[in-house]
């Protein structure tokens, strides 16, 4: 029977990640699909919480390049990450699986306000936790709000699911002599300006010794090779190997 190396995790998803082949919106295809995955590190018994940004719906610096205010743009994407929670919520319901949306920013009548305490309730009772709004804060964005919260629940590993097999030195997407890393030091990732968190979830994942994975979410399977210890994607954590 396959064993999980890590005992509590947190997922980082895009809000890119729940278009699918669509422009923008929830693609039910993909919830469904994500709660497959879920699934099966619910079955190891693995603690399992989520953070997800809302790019599919708005993304605040987008706003603020338009004309917005700043905070204003970022507060209407922290609300947006919330009907992203409520969606991938209802598609593991759907499939029998307990799970609970806690937001930073208070909305009683749809889901429960955050506390550190109440999500590690939920996940010691098997549930999975989705945070949603961010941290409640603008100018911060959703990649700081999950290492911040994998943090505060004291999670083994941080993961961040993208639509690539893990870091490069340059977008694989666009240059085909791209070279893929195995494992970075987060000095590393600061020092090349490397696009996998932004610099704020970096240094404070260094500063707290919190082990970030980057692999393909597209890839079924992956969600638990990763959980497994699986040599998959990019591994970043500790110093640099001089």
């Amino acid at each position: 029977m396959t064993k999980a190396k890590y005992q509590r995790v947190l997922l980082k998803l895009s809000g890119e990640a729940l278009m699918g082949d669509a422009a923008f919106g929830i693609s039910t295809k993909v919830l469904d699909y994500l709660a497959t995955e879920i699934q099966t590190l619910v079955n190891l018994k693995v603690q399992t919480s989520l953070v997800i940004g809302a790019g599919n719906i708005f993304r605040g610096v987008a706003g603020a390049s338009a004309g917005m205010n700043r905070a204003a743009a970022d507060n209407m994407g922290m609300l947006a990450t919330v009907i992203n929670a409520l969606a991938l919520q209802d598609a593991l319901e759907r499939k029998g699986i307990a799970a609970r949306v806690l937001s930073a920013i208070p909305m009683l009548t749809v889901c429960e306000p955050y506390s550190q305490q109440k999500a590690v309730h939920h996940l010691r009772k098997g549930r999975v936790v989705i945070f949603g709004a961010g941290t409640a804060n603008p100018y911060f964005t959703t990649d700081t709000a999950a290492v911040l919260r994998g943090l505060e629940i004291n999670a083994d590993l941080v993961c961040k699911a993208t639509r690539v097999d893990g870091v490069y030195d340059m977008d694989p997407l666009k240059h085909k002599e791209a070279v893929k890393f195995s494992h970075l030091s987060f000095r590393e990732v600061l020092h090349r300006r490397l696009k996998v968190m932004d610099s704020a979830a970096i240094s404070l994942a260094m500063d707290n010794n919190t082990s970030i994975m980057v692999f393909d979410m597209n890839i079924p399977g992956n969600m638990k090779r990763a959980i497994c210890g699986d040599q998959i994607g990019t591994l970043i954590q500790g110093e640099d190997n001089e």
